[in-house]
């Protein structure tokens, strides 16, 4: 496989992808921590953040930029996922990583279908459903339901895991070119991050695991529902602030990623024919 030069156009979508992720994950921080403090926003989820930036000054221009940006940061992790990208090689913890951005890529392809939406006004009005309480009813209706949905617990509970382990270990830069002594500040940055999203992936897993056990879809919660979990808590408002700082440093190291991450992005007619192969193994 040819591999591009810096000015290959999937490398630029992948970098603005990583910045519409940043951004989102900014504004998620910044509304749950205006919540925590009592000074107003929600401690909401993706979805709602989008919905905030929509009632802003050019709402519908940077809903539809962030649409765009959301549609190539899913676009990027399925290139991942199937070439390779990154040359994680073959491994099994390679292979799990792999499998976890084409996940990736399909929830952010949701996420940009939404922005989309939104940006054209088609469901302003309307508040919108936890979409994770939508497709656990989904996965419940199906044959052994419940199992596939304590299945889905596991994967997310791999997944909080995986976020915590990256934030102990400190490797959060290994992909990044920083200049200078960046990494100084930029490392004690994405590890809070990863760190705060390691705790709502544990929480939300926590809630599915409920619904598998009850055999109930309300039980389910996404984002929105674990910052409230952490809210009921003592000195909730605490732990709200602090999960929500983290989110704001989550989506200020996607802003950085977008930057200063190295994409070693295939040609277009390359990744093309990757997926076209891949499309032709599962079929």
């Amino acid at each position: 496989m040819g591999w591009s030069r810096n000015d290959n156009a999937l490398e630029h979508l992948a970098r603005f992808g990583f910045g519409a992720r940043g951004f989102v994950y900014c504004v998620v921080g910044v509304l749950a921590l205006l919540a925590a403090l009592g000074h107003g926003g929600t401690a909401g989820d993706s979805k709602g953040a989008l919905r905030a930036v929509l009632g802003g000054p050019f709402g519908a221009v940077v809903v539809g930029l962030i649409a765009f940006g959301l549609a190539g940061f899913a676009l990027w992790r399925l290139v991942e996922g199937v070439t390779d990208a990154d040359r994680r090689g073959n491994s099994a913890k390679a292979l799990v990583v792999r499998g976890a951005h084409l996940v990736s890529a399909f929830v952010y392809a949701g996420l940009a279908l939404t922005a989309g939406r939104l940006a054209f006004g088609i469901g302003r009005a309307s508040a919108g459903g936890d979409g994770v309480q939508d497709w656990t009813a989904w996965l419940l209706r199906q044959p052994f339901g419940p199992w596939l949905v304590g299945l889905a617990a596991v994967a997310v509970v791999a997944a909080g895991l995986a976020y915590a382990k990256k934030a102990w270990t400190g490797d959060v830069t290994d992909r990044l070119s920083l200049p200078g002594e960046s990494e100084r500040w930029a490392k004690p940055l994405g590890r809070f991050g990863y760190a705060a999203r390691a705790v709502v992936f544990l929480i939300i897993a926590g809630f599915l695991a409920t619904a598998a056990w009850t055999q109930g879809p309300s039980e389910a919660h996404g984002l929105s529902g674990a910052f409230a979990a952490l809210r009921a808590q003592p000195y909730g408002w605490v732990l709200l602030a602090v999960v929500a700082a983290g989110h704001f440093a989550f989506g200020a190291f996607g802003l950085i990623q977008a930057r200063y991450r190295h994409i070693d992005a295939p040609d277009m007619g390359d990744a093309d024919a990757a997926l076209a192969r891949a499309k032709r193994a599962v079929g």
